[in-house]
């Protein structure tokens, strides 16, 4: 089975400000920019929601609004799906052809890759699994995770070191021509945030 990942250039801060910010103007816009998306949504989550699962649209009120959340773990996925649909609103996709679709730990593959040429500072995987921002529940899928202004800033200063020490030394680490390829997909969207300052990269893995 094929996984995807959505990446979204952002200013985190004020992204993370959305949640619970009670902006029924941005919850108009939303609904409006997502209207046919919460509809298929709830078609192809009905068996949930049947079951007491919020809708995607009662969902995405809840993030806007700050809660109730439901108590149950089970529902969680809607409050992400409401979240990613937030940050599609209100950042800029980001090129992800070397990531969708991808299977099994391609992501891990990556964040190797990027350590080989220096990186620490970044994770894709953390798209996998990583924490919303609060009051937002956790769910396992969609994954989701973000890279902060001040990482992406390391991470680059990291590569560019790395960098330079290759050069001088003339030895490069030996890495597949597509797992180079990802990498250098990756410093491109830190690149970009890096030219806006505050912004970072917010992705989901689903």
């Amino acid at each position: 089975m094929s996984s995807s990942l959505s990446v979204y250039l952002l200013d985190v801060a004020a992204t993370h400000a959305l949640i619970g910010s009670r902006d029924d103007d941005f919850l108009t816009a939303v609904r409006g920019g997502f209207g046919d998306d919460l509809v298929r949504d709830d078609d192809y989550h009905r068996h949930e929601i049947e079951k007491g699962a919020p809708t995607a649209d009662e969902a995405l009120r809840a993030v806007i609004y700050g809660g109730p959340f439901s108590e149950d773990r089970n529902h969680a996925f809607q409050y992400r799906y409401a979240y990613r649909r937030l940050c599609g609103l209100s950042g800029s996709f980001l090129p992800n052809d070397c990531f969708t679709p991808h299977k099994g730990d391609w992501l891990s593959v990556v964040d190797q890759g990027m350590q080989a040429l220096g990186v620490t500072a970044v994770s894709v995987d953390v798209f996998s699994h990583g924490a919303p921002p609060p009051p937002l529940p956790y769910a396992y899928t969609p994954g989701c995770g973000e890279w902060t202004p001040d990482a992406i800033t390391e991470a680059l200063r990291q590569f560019e070191s790395a960098k330079r020490a290759v050069d001088g030394s003339g030895q490069a680490p030996t890495l597949e021509p597509e797992v180079v390829e990802a990498v250098m997909q990756c410093l491109d969207w830190m690149r970009h945030a890096q030219a806006r300052p505050g912004y970072g990269v917010i992705g989901f893995r689903s």
